[in-house]
C-alpha cells in the first residue's frame, strides 16, 4: 500500500464531492448510498483521514484495507466504525467483480455539540481502538440496522427544525448500542480464534518472563503484548475480559506475581535482587504490587516456606 498519500477529508460536503455525490442535505450528517458512490477508475492505493465519523454497512466491498496499522478484515463481516482523526487505507481491487451496496452515515463530531452523546461516543470500543475486523451481522441482525438508519435518513431528509436533533441522536445512540452488542457477540462466537489469542498471550508471557533480557526491558506493556499478537491493545483486553474477566495488564501481572512466588520460594535472592530481575527499578514498587495481588508482603510469602 502506498503510505505516501495521505488525503485528509474535514467536512461531509467535502466528502460528497470527492465521491460525485450530490451536496448533503444537512452539513453535519449524511445518509450515503454506497451503490450511488461513484469511483474514478485510476483510482490508486491511499490513507485517508476523516474529521467526521463514518459508519458504514457495504457488500461486495472488493478492496483491502487497512485501519491504524494492521489489515481490516472484510472476509465476512460487513459493518465497520470509523473515528474521526483516524488513518484509514483503502487499496481498490484493480478488476471490481461486482457493484457494492450497502449505506454510509457521516457524522461530524459538530452535530453531537451540547449532547450526551458528544462525550460518551468515544467510549464505544471500536471507535475506541483499532478493530482488525469488520462486524459480521445476521439478517435479522442487518434488518434492525437498516431500519434504525431508515428512520434517521427520514428525519433529516424533512424539514430540518429545532427538534431535528433531538429525534436523530437518540437513533444515533441507538445504532452504536447495537453495533456494541454485535461485536460482543461476534467475540464469544468465534471461540477457537480467540482461545487461540489467549493460548499465544499465554506463550508470549512464557517467553518474555523466562528471558534473561528482562531486567533491561521491563514489565511487557500492553502495547507491546498487543503488537506482538497482531491485534489491538484494547481490542486485546476487551476479549480477555470476556474470555477471562482480566484485562491484558491483569494478564501480565499475574505472570509476573507467578515469577515472583517462584524465585521467592526456590531461590535465596533478596527481595531487591528478585525486583531487579523482573525488571523493576524500585524494590518498592515491586513489594507493593505483590502486597496488592496476594496480601502478603514478598518476605511474609517467602517466610511461609521455612
Amino acid at each position: 500500500m502506498n503510505t505516501q498519500r495521505i488525503q485528509r477529508i474535514k467536512t461531509i460536503s467535502e466528502f460528497h464531492q470527492l465521491k460525485g455525490l450530490p451536496k448533503p442535505e444537512h452539513p453535519l450528517i449524511s445518509v450515503i448510498d454506497v451503490g450511488s458512490v461513484k469511483r474514478s477508475p485510476d483510482d490508486e492505493p491511499t490513507n485517508l483521514i476523516y474529521d467526521f465519523y463514518l459508519i458504514a454497512l457495504k457488500r461486495n466491498c472488493n478492496a483491502k484495507f487497512r485501519y491504524g496499522q494492521q489489515q481490516y478484515d472484510f472476509d465476512e463481516g460487513v459493518m465497520f466504525f470509523i473515528a474521526p482523526n483516524q488513518v484509514f487505507g483503502i487499496e481498490p481491487a484493480k478488476d471490481e467483480k461486482s457493484k457494492q451496496s450497502g449505506w454510509m452515515l457521516l457524522i461530524h463530531p459538530d452535530f453531537l455539540w451540547n449532547t450526551p452523546l458528544a462525550k460518551s461516543i468515544r467510549q464505544y470500543e471500536y471507535f475506541s481502538y483499532l478493530v482488525h475486523e469488520a462486524l459480521f451481522l445476521s439478517e435479522k441482525e442487518e434488518l434492525t440496522m437498516h431500519g434504525i438508519i431508515r428512520n434517521i435518513q427520514q428525519e433529516y431528509h424533512a424539514n430540518i427544525d429545532n427538534f431535528s436533533q433531538q429525534i436523530i441522536i437518540p437513533q444515533i445512540e441507538t445504532l452504536l448500542n447495537y453495533g456494541e452488542r454485535f461485536y460482543h457477540r461476534q467475540f464469544l462466537t468465534r471461540k477457537i480464534t480467540n482461545h487461540q489469542i489467549v493460548g499465544r498471550l499465554e506463550v508470549l508471557l512464557e517467553d518474555y518472563f523466562n528471558n534473561n533480557d528482562l531486567m533491561q526491558k521491563g514489565l511487557p506493556t500492553v502495547q507491546f503484548v498487543a503488537n506482538t499478537l497482531n491485534v489491538s491493545s484494547n481490542y486485546l483486553s476487551s476479549l480477555l475480559k470476556l474470555l477471562t474477566g482480566q484485562s491484558t495488564q491483569q494478564h501480565v501481572h499475574n505472570k509476573l506475581i507467578e515469577k515472583a512466588k517462584e524465585k521467592l520460594s526456590t531461590t535465596n535472592l533478596s527481595v531487591s535482587e528478585i525486583a531487579y530481575e523482573l525488571g523493576f527499578e524500585h524494590s518498592q514498587s515491586f513489594s507493593k504490587l505483590f502486597k496488592a495481588k496476594t496480601m502478603q508482603s514478598p518476605l511474609e510469602f517467602r517466610k511461609a516456606f521455612n
